[in-house]
């Protein structure tokens, strides 16, 4: 397994909001080292790890529980969009009727509500997977600040989880995305999708948490696994 660091500057230009999960999606195409034909994407979103693939694919298979992003992602005679959730059973008894070469996550599956059930599901499938899953390491600061316990799964529980069912090769890798200031940061944590929605602060106790935020930048932790 190895660990390694990578330091991002938020810049103003950035039109989206998914700077990190793009780096993601990125790596998760570029460390593939094969070139798998039937490809499936599971929360496809709106095509971030489709725009990554740079070899000739056959079929490309996107499931995502929004339609909203689904409307989104890029289609194309060889690209089938399908909405489901990864929680649902039956989205794999389906699934499994068709052959894929590899199954690509990138940032979708630390919201498995049983992350045991949906690797053992997806390793029904019988593939190949490049799976990317934030943990608990990400905005590690300002969960200690604000004395808030993460919601996510440390790197430890996912790979000790995943390893019951896939011979993978492991990679932690930890972003920071710097910000011009505090309330700039604030921003991308309620627009980026990484926090879930969590709100579990009230206005002052926000407030202080503004004010005692320690660094000019947020901490993501990501492992992935690759077989």
């Amino acid at each position: 397994m190895r660990v390694h660091e990578e330091f991002s500057r938020y810049a103003a230009q950035y039109a989206a909001h998914n700077v990190i999960q793009a780096k993601v999606a990125q790596k998760l195409a570029t460390d593939t080292k094969d070139t798998p034909k039937r490809v499936l994407d599971l929360g496809c979103g709106n095509g971030t790890l489709f725009a990554h693939i740079d070899w000739e694919i056959e079929t490309f298979t996107g499931v995502d529980f929004s339609q909203s992003m689904l409307s989104h992602h890029p289609h194309a005679s060889n690209i089938a969009l399908m909405l489901g959730d990864f929680n649902d059973p039956t989205l794999f008894k389906t699934l499994s009727k068709r052959t894929f070469d590899r199954i690509y996550s990138a940032s979708a599956l630390q919201w498995a509500e049983d992350l045991d059930t949906v690797f053992q599901s997806i390793h029904s499938l019988e593939s190949c997977v490049s799976l990317a899953i934030f943990t608990s390491g990400t905005f590690k600061t300002l969960h200690e600040t604000a004395v808030i316990s993460p919601i996510l799964k440390s790197s430890d529980e996912v790979i000790k989880i995943a390893s019951r069912y896939f011979d993978a090769q492991y990679e932690i890798v930890r972003y920071t995305l710097e910000f011009d200031s505090v309330r700039e940061m604030f921003r991308y944590i309620k627009r980026s999708g990484v926090s879930s929605g969590r709100r579990v602060l009230d206005i002052a106790q926000t407030k202080a948490l503004m004010r005692n935020y320690p660094l000019n930048y947020l901490e993501f932790e990501v492992v992935f696994i690759q077989t």
